[in-house]
């Protein structure tokens, strides 16, 4: 967090809700880290844009931006690794600790899964004629990997993880097509832009997202929301163990599509590993 005597410098130009902001932020600076932008804005009865001017007016690029700060200045910085992990820990307590990480993420997960929105999901890639999936960071390699397994399924699909290339594709979607927008926080700004501009032109819209109060899941983004339940924390812009629970929804949902479509699923799936075939040793 800037200094006191920063923003001292700056009070002057701080409106009432700035200042408003700036007294919550001083007097939760420990919780604030575990925060979402609209945990925040709810809290100080303000919007998610006040949140992101007051961050620009005491220097910094945005809410995750302010919360790093706090997080350097007022907790352990090896919990930007991993929360559970400290520099005392053995090489056996550090394996012991990530592998249990991910398997409270992977059960939660589980438990927090509506099944209406998963059925929803799954019938609706099932009956679309075009899937395009939004990644930006470490969900780019979950939106590829959505994309491949669509692809063996005989499904036309794409994943896009650059920001021109994703508002491109949006433009091109329709009334049957699908757009799936995988991110951890909820918040990358590229992402919700891109499912926007998807569900504008007729396509339906699916989030996978940790944060159920971010802008990827309102109503005018996505259509269906399919939550995972990391308990690592907020202020790590990207997220570790909620990758394996977003990895474990998609293989559910191929699971389910491949068997609700049948046959033709596993022709072209057999098709494509016997032409994979003559890639290998």
């Amino acid at each position: 967090m800037k200094s006191t005597f920063q923003i001292k410098g700056i009070k002057s130009r701080l409106t009432k809700t700035d200042e408003k902001i700036l007294n919550y932020v001083e007097e939760n600076s420990d919780s604030i880290i575990y925060m979402t932008i609209s945990d925040v804005s709810q809290q100080t009865g303000t919007s998610d844009a006040s949140i992101v001017r007051f961050c620009h007016k005491i220097g910094f690029s945005g809410f995750q931006d302010m919360k790093i700060s706090l997080a350097k200045a007022t907790a352990d910085p090896y919990v930007l690794v991993n929360e559970k992990i400290t520099s005392e820990d053995t090489p056996e307590s550090i394996v012991q600790k990530t592998f249990s990480s991910i398997q409270d993420t992977l059960e939660s997960t589980r438990k927090v899964l509506s099944m209406d929105q998963f059925v929803k999901a799954g019938n609706t890639l099932l009956h679309s004629n075009r899937i395009v999936v939004f990644g930006m960071g470490s969900s780019a390699s979950v939106a590829t990997d959505i994309s491949h397994k669509f692809l063996r399924m005989g499904f036309r699909s794409e994943a896009y993880s650059d920001s021109h290339f994703q508002i491109i594709a949006s433009c091109s979607l329709n009334v049957g097509d699908v757009a799936i927008g995988v991110s951890h926080s909820g918040n990358t700004r590229d992402v919700v832009e891109a499912m926007t501009l998807a569900k504008k032109n007729g396509a339906t819209t699916i989030c996978i997202t940790n944060n159920s109060s971010s802008p990827i899941t309102k109503n005018d983004v996505s259509d269906i929301r399919l939550f995972t339940a990391s308990a690592e924390t907020k202020y790590r812009v990207w997220g570790q163990t909620s990758r394996y629970a977003q990895l474990a929804i998609v293989d559910a949902l191929y699971a389910y599509i491949s068997f609700n479509k049948g046959k033709s699923v596993i022709d072209n799936i057999i098709e494509v590993d016997k032409s994979l075939s003559v890639k290998k040793y």
